[in-house]
């Protein structure tokens, strides 16, 4: 009906308490998992940290870095000096004082965060499987390797095939 008041002005449903059910925060993306392609990423990393040469005695393959790759399904943060604020998650232009505002840092910081070219160009020829894995440590991009799951019973099942197969 008719809202609250003498001149009926007022509302005429109650206020509703929302509950909020999400626990994420500022800032989440529920897309995230579906939308950052993780091994696509970790195979960039590893492949920009590979050098083959071919050379006359054959070709070789080094790693650029001793260091390696970190495997993480989690999509890479930006390090930068924002983290150190409180609010870090949010971007720091300028700083209010008694005679106006100070900018800090430089107005383009958002030119020179943008993403490294991957340089395929030292790559001339395809390594073989086992090659790869040479390189790579052995590592597969497999979820279940974090938890030192090999999967050794279906990798022996299927050279099992491959072996009645050809024979």
């Amino acid at each position: 009906g008719q809202g609250l008041g003498r001149q009926e002005h007022g509302i005429a449903e109650p206020i509703r308490v929302k509950v909020k059910c999400g626990t994420a925060g500022v800032g989440h993306d529920a897309s995230e998992p579906f939308s950052f392609h993780w091994w696509d990423h970790v195979f960039n990393q590893a492949a920009a940290n590979i050098a083959v040469e071919a050379g006359q005695d054959g070709i070789s393959v080094k790693a650029l870095s001793e260091r390696g790759v970190r495997i993480s399904n989690k999509k890479p943060r930006k390090a930068s000096s924002t983290r150190s604020l409180l609010y870090g998650r949010f971007v720091k232009s300028a700083t209010l004082t008694a005679h106006g505002e100070e900018p800090t840092g430089s107005a383009s910081s958002e030119e020179e965060e943008e993403e490294e070219e991957l340089d395929l160009s030292s790559a001339r020829r395809r390594l073989t499987d086992e090659e790869l894995m040479r390189v790579c440590g052995g590592r597969t991009a497999h979820k279940g390797a974090r938890h030192g799951l090999t999967m050794s019973a279906k990798l022996a099942r299927l050279e099992e095939q491959e072996r009645a197969f050809l024979a």
